[in-house]
């Protein structure tokens, strides 16, 4: 096995209920956070962290997600005619990204069955998993944070943020100490404890990394509600055979796939934009918000 990440795997198979109707026809991962569609900004996090490969896992009506990797000819042409220089090298590198590819999950049963689609494409080699859903901003990209520490302990990773005080209750929740600044050896993971309960205030947010053998875990995992098959449980099978390692992630995480957090971020990414930041923030402030 290789100690380098070189692959990532985007589960994108999921129905996007929380966001119906605007997911009834397109995909969650393709609202657009300001200009860029959710996808993108985990896809690139994952390319400026050092990936090479990227299986995108698809389903029913998510075929916008391909079209948007894709070269778009009609588009780029009318685009170059037009002397549009700037909007071209922009779709351009879309479609330039990365080398992607996509197999579809026939059902949506749980997170660990989408990420077991993977299998073939994975081989024997670590990989990355990210959640679209899941914004992290960052100067280092979270990703990258996580493979640092893979790199020094040859075990898989999950991402944590701090959660305070009831919230914590809505999250997988890490048992583990602390074995340097910011990384922690697990002991165990409890799936949305009660806040008395919660072993720590270290939640579980999508991104992983995982080596080959999670697949096995994931064949041995019994099924939940719905016939899902639930990634935590897969992890905690295999954390009794081998070590698993947290990052306390440095940055700003927004759940996008919540519509709430999907708002605050489009305001947080818009405000740092530097052609709508400070025109943006006049009308924020022009607001009269006491009504």
């Amino acid at each position: 096995m290789t100690n380098k990440v070189r692959k990532a795997v985007f589960p994108a198979a999921g129905l996007g209920t929380r966001f119906l109707p605007a997911t009834k026809a397109s995909p969650k991962e393709m609202l657009p956070l300001v200009d860029k569609p959710l996808i993108q900004y985990s896809v690139e996090e994952a390319v400026s962290s050092g990936i090479e490969s990227i299986l995108i896992i698809t389903g029913r009506d998510k075929s916008a997600i391909e079209n948007h990797f894709d070269i778009s000819f009609e588009l780029e042409q009318l685009l170059q005619e037009k002397g549009k220089s700037e909007m071209f090298d922009q779709v351009r590198a879309i479609s330039d990204i990365a080398k992607i590819s996509y197999t579809r999950q026939k059902q949506a049963l749980g997170l660990g069955h989408a990420i077991y689609q993977a299998k073939d494409f994975v081989g024997n080699e670590p990989f990355a998993a990210l959640l679209a859903d899941d914004v992290v901003d960052a100067e280092r990209p979270a990703l990258r944070q996580m493979m640092d520490v893979f790199e020094k302990y040859q075990a898989p990773v999950i991402a944590t943020m701090q959660v305070e005080g009831e919230a914590i209750s809505r999250f997988g929740v890490i048992d583990a100490d602390e074995v340097e600044p910011g990384v922690f050896r697990i002991k165990d993971m409890v799936e949305k404890p009660a806040f008395a309960d919660a072993p720590s205030d270290l939640a579980i947010i999508g991104r992983y990394i995982f080596t080959p053998d999670i697949f096995q875990a994931i064949e041995q995992t019994t099924p939940g509600a719905g016939g899902e098959i639930q990634i935590t449980d897969a992890m905690r099978l295999l954390l009794k055979e081998r070590p698993f390692y947290a990052v306390k992630l440095e940055g700003a995480r927004h759940d996008a796939g919540d519509k709430l957090g999907f708002l605050i971020a489009t305001v947080e990414y818009a405000l740092k934009r530097d052609d709508l930041g400070g025109e943006f923030r006049e009308y924020l402030r022009s607001l009269n918000l006491d009504d």
